[in-house]
């Protein structure tokens, strides 16, 4: 039997960014189109796969999971990279004004750009957790930006696309795992011809490195988290010695 694989997927303009763990090292990076062919490729092998995008999605009223709200109290001067999700109706929209009228209908409530901008993603994720039941034992939903919170042990200061944002989250890394600059290489040099940013890299190995076990356990925020209309957990999970909160 091949040995089990611990996940991070990041969304980006080319697809989803895979990086994969053994239980000891880093094993592989692929781009994959839809979240349905990296399911297809791990389904017998992933034990976790932690995702960028929204898992548990508010059906109408306050939009606002509780997830989200830790998560923005524990991040400091990123709080804003934690967008409010659609609710679920508007993750099917495919026009922005058409998600934005059923999000006020639904929420009362607006819908940014930029979360409209994931709602793709977003819906190709709920998709599969519905149709495939034993997918939801294996994904979680994580923040990068929580994931390196978590391995600094402190907020992070700077944009991940500026310079000393690109070395924070590099120091980040290799204070957790002295392999991981070597890895961030080996995932850079798999990306050859897609159109995947470095700072899509970086956060790829840190989704991947909350999936695997290693230093610190797997919490989420909230502790004890509720879930939605389908039975899926709203939480946001990372990796660390002690809680955020």
């Amino acid at each position: 039997m091949d040995e089990p694989r611990y996940v991070g997927a990041d969304w980006s303009p080319d697809g989803w960014v895979a990086v994969a763990f053994g239980p000891d090292s880093f094993e592989e990076a692929a781009v994959y189109e839809e979240v349905g062919d990296l399911w297809y490729d791990y389904e017998d092998r992933a034990r976790r796969v932690c995702i960028d995008v929204p898992i548990g999605l508010v059906e109408e009223g306050d939009p606002t999971r509780e997830a989200d709200r830790l998560a923005r109290e524990v991040l400091g001067s990123r709080a804003s990279t934690v967008f409010t999700p659609p609710v679920r109706e508007a993750t099917l929209k495919r026009r922005y004004p058409a998600a934005k009228r059923v999000m006020n209908r639904k929420a009362d409530a607006d819908l940014s750009e930029r979360a409209f901008e994931v709602t793709p993603a977003i819906a190709a994720v709920d998709e599969l957790l519905q149709e495939v039941p034993e997918s939801r034992d294996v994904f979680v939903e994580s923040h990068p930006e929580l994931c390196f919170r978590a391995f600094a042990g402190e907020p992070l200061e700077h944009p991940k696309r500026t310079a000393g944002g690109y070395a924070e989250r590099m120091r980040a890394l290799a204070e957790y795992d002295h392999d991981a600059p070597p890895t961030v290489q080996s995932v850079a040099e798999a990306m050859a011809g897609h159109d995947v940013r470095v700072d899509d890299v970086l956060d790829a190995v840190a989704l991947g490195y909350t999936a695997r076990p290693g230093a610190g356990e797997l919490r989420s925020l909230p502790l004890d988290p509720p879930t939605d209309a389908t039975g899926l957990p709203m939480r946001l999970c990372y990796r660390s010695e002690t809680p955020l909160t």
